[in-house]
């Protein structure tokens, strides 16, 4: 008799019930939740130690800035159709800005993919047990471009990656074996903190002022109990987002709390601050 079958009393065959651990509709369903959120912690973990990663330097920025190759082409095409048809309408007025918008902020693309091949280069000339990668949320824009520098430095990189409604798919430059796949926001974001010596943040939106802020303060308020680089990328832009100088005017942060992160303004810049950093704290001779 098949295994899946056991015997009754009265001598009849019923099939068994599946294991918890193989019930998929269980395991989906909000009583398993803390399951699931378990494994969010306890799978990366284990392919966490299997490879031996200790120290990352993340990267955040936007999803949506585009490499400059793109921009370009992009723009072309804008303006191809507005030679094509002498009335300029509002919807091709508005993509025309647009294109030239995202031309102008791609920049910031080709900085975080030189930056992240800067620091994948000198982490690999480090002697072991140094190892430095570079992590970013897993996605296109600036996460893509940091994971595009580390894998033309022949580095590892790593990818958190999350599940969202529009379908976020993981870049072709994360390193395999360090792609992972979250639901859960608060697992994700633990990740990025846990790991992390260093990070970089790069002009984005809601997602990467949450996550610029989130570090902030558990480090204003000791949370972390180690010692963490913020690079803040992009003074122009920053300066446009928000008033740090205003926050301590207004005395809702002290001006100590402006130290806990330094602009920089170009690759080398924040190479040079980075590197002298982590030197400083981790390296070890």
């Amino acid at each position: 008799m098949a295994n899946n079958k056991t015997k009754t009393i009265e001598g009849d065959y019923i099939a068994k019930a599946p294991k918890a651990y193989h019930n998929l509709k269980f395991l989906n369903s909000p009583g398993a939740r803390s399951l699931r959120i378990l494994s969010e912690y306890a799978e990366p973990l284990e392919r966490i130690r299997r490879y031996k990663i200790n120290h990352t330097v993340v990267f955040f920025g936007s999803a949506r800035t585009l490499p400059r190759k793109k921009a370009l082409e992009n723009l072309a095409a804008v303006r191809a159709k507005i030679d094509s048809d002498a009335r300029i309408g509002r919807k091709l007025e508005k993509a025309l800005k647009s294109a030239e918008v995202d031309l102008q902020m791609s920049k910031y693309y080709e900085d975080t993919a030189e930056l992240a091949y800067l620091l994948t280069k000198w982490a690999k000339g480090l002697k072991k047990p140094n190892k430095f990668i570079v992590c970013s949320g897993g996605g296109p824009g600036i996460m893509e471009a940091a994971n595009r520098g580390a894998s033309r430095a022949k580095g590892f990189s790593m990818g958190l990656n999350i599940s969202l409604p529009f379908e976020q798919y993981p870049n072709m430059y994360i390193s395999p074996e360090l792609n992972f796949e979250f639901h859960y926001f608060f697992m994700r974001k633990f990740w990025f903190a846990y790991l992390a010596k260093a990070l970089v943040i790069m002009p984005g939106g809601f997602g990467t002022l949450d996550e610029l802020f989130e570090i902030l303060t558990l480090i204003q308020t000791g949370k972390l109990h180690k010692k963490m680089t913020v690079v803040v990328y992009g003074k122009e832009f920053w300066d446009k987002i928000v008033n740090f100088d205003n926050l301590v005017e207004l005395n809702v942060i002290s001006a100590e709390d402006l130290k806990l992160f330094k602009f920089a303004n170009s690759p080398a810049e924040a190479f040079e601050y980075l590197t002298k950093e982590l030197t400083h704290n981790y390296v070890i001779k």
